[in-house]
């Protein structure tokens, strides 16, 4: 059903027939219903399975871990990354764009006004006599035209609140961008530092193996060693040097990662990795976990999730609102000149055209009915989605705690160890001082202890990452970091999410 207002002298309307029409949009507008948005279907333990090591009180979760740390080179590394890194960069311009796309269609809400101007001309070739009657003209015409959809049944309304939410997530993406990539840099720069003690251990190791082959290879000829001796200590000897190319590579590879992480060239040196500060491994206490639940206020991921399923539930309902009728008003007001063959013209006259169109779906084979199923679908995704990001962040922290837990033992059992192994080198280097050992005993037991340090160098490092990688699996720390450069304003003060 359409209600045309056209020629509005001859309906007695003048032209407040517009205002009456803009009462009547709004009178009905805000009928929109908010979303009934799914609640993810998990049971949460109260506690975390392999939190049973850890404090029941720490250091906070969404302070600035990496300076909890207390390496001056690594917080800088973070913080740099956070402004830098190309992908935090991305994932603004993303959350940009989400934004000007929630913006467009919020505007769907408000009636479009548009400024027309236009002239025409119509000229023929006719006899003057003949122009009595069809004469040639030129009008011009200058007007205001103003549409509006009354958002009746919320369709629009919850087309806005679908692109609001969706903003929302991406504006959580650069968050879980920043969190990842803090994380991946401190990964990396303790791989770094965990490959250069190792390398420094393993020169020395090297050093004395060759002195214990040197020395073997002289009792040989001496006859006191057999030649499966000497080939048993050149063996191990080539072992150890064919292992420093390996930890050279691994180092040169991590420090590219790390200078591409933070917004720079890979050809570039890492200042903060050559540095003359003394390099020392974590010795803070690891975090208060918390409980499983808080991770739903805490985890970037998790909250962008949540905003994706709320837009896809607002979505429904726009889906839903298909079914019911929608109202169009449309008006248009101006002034017209007009000139009848050159010599003819006609005083400025008004016009106007204000219509309203009533739309109701009667006959549509199915397609809204089919609408609303896919997005139900659709939602039904984004539920499961939700969920499996729930359990997923559960998951990191268990294995985090597992791993940490393990790496904590590990270290403890290898400093034990390191220590006895340095005691009996003070004993060693007496009795070679008595003169009752020789010079090749005394290298083994130096060849002990720079084994044993190589196992503590490693447990550090892999202890060390999963300290990073708790911190990550908790989603902490994200709050603190200072906001990418192409940003206008602090993405994590303004993110909307209170924790």
């Amino acid at each position: 059903m359409k209600i045309d207002f056209d020629k509005a002298r001859d309906y007695g309307i003048r032209s407040n027939a517009l205002p009456l029409l803009l009462s009547l949009g709004l009178a009905l507008y805000g009928c929109a219903t908010n979303p009934d948005v799914k609640k993810p279907n998990i049971s949460l333990s109260p506690s975390y399975l392999h939190g049973d090591k850890f404090p029941n009180s720490g250091p906070a979760i969404d302070q600035r871990w990496w300076q909890q740390f207390g390496d001056k080179q690594l917080a800088r590394l973070v913080e740099r990354a956070a402004v830098a890194n190309h992908d935090i960069r991305i994932a603004v311009e993303r959350a940009r764009q989400a934004r000007a796309g929630a913006g467009a269609t919020e505007s769907r809400l408000f009636p479009s006004v548009n400024l027309i101007a236009a002239q025409s001309e119509n000229r023929t070739g006719l006899p003057a006599m003949v122009k009595q009657s069809m004469p040639d003209t030129r009008a011009t015409r200058v007007g205001v035209d103003v549409a509006w959809e009354i958002d009746l049944f919320g369709g629009a309304r919850a087309a806005a609140n679908a692109a609001e939410k969706d903003a929302a997530a991406a504006k959580l993406g650069i968050a879980g961008a920043q969190l990842i990539v803090a994380s991946e840099v401190a990964r990396q720069y303790y791989i770094w530092h965990g490959a250069r003690q190792r390398l420094n251990i393993l020169e020395a190791l090297l050093q004395t193996q060759r002195d214990t082959e040197r020395l073997t290879r002289s009792r040989n000829r001496e006859g006191m060693a057999s030649g499966f001796d000497v080939a048993k200590a050149a063996g191990e000897t080539m072992s150890l040097e064919a292992s420093l190319p390996q930890l050279r590579t691994l180092m040169a590879v991590t420090e590219s990662r790390i200078a591409v992480l933070t917004g720079s060239s890979a050809s570039t040196l890492v200042p903060e990795l050559h540095g003359e500060d003394e390099f020392r491994w974590i010795s803070t206490q690891a975090p208060f976990s918390g409980q499983p639940a808080d991770l739903l206020r805490r985890r970037p991921d998790i909250l962008a999730a949540e905003q994706r399923l709320s837009a896809e539930s607002s979505r429904l309902v726009e889906a839903k609102a298909n079914r019911f009728p929608k109202l169009f008003l449309s008006a248009l007001f101006g002034q017209q000149a007009l000139t009848l063959n050159d010599t003819l013209s006609l005083s400025a006259s008004r016009y106007s055209n204000v219509a309203g169109t009533f739309v109701l779906p009667i006959l549509n084979a199915g397609r809204i009915k089919a609408g609303i199923e896919a997005q139900s679908a659709r939602e039904q995704q984004v539920l499961l989605s939700y969920e499996q990001t729930i359990l997923n962040a559960v998951e990191d922290v268990e294995n985090s705690l597992a791993v940490l837990t393990g790496e904590q033992q590990r270290v403890e059992s290898q400093t034990a160890a390191a220590k006895e192994n340095k005691k009996a080198l003070e004993h060693a280097r007496s009795l070679f001082r008595e003169g009752q050992i020789d010079l090749l005993q005394l290298l083994d037991v130096q060849r002990a202890l720079l084994a044993t340090e190589l196992s503590l160098t490693e447990s550090n490092a892999q202890r060390a990452v999963g300290y990073v990688q708790l911190y990550k699996a908790l989603g902490g720390g994200w709050q603190a970091l200072p906001p990418p450069a192409n940003t206008p304003i602090a993405t994590n003060s303004s993110s909307g999410v209170k924790q």
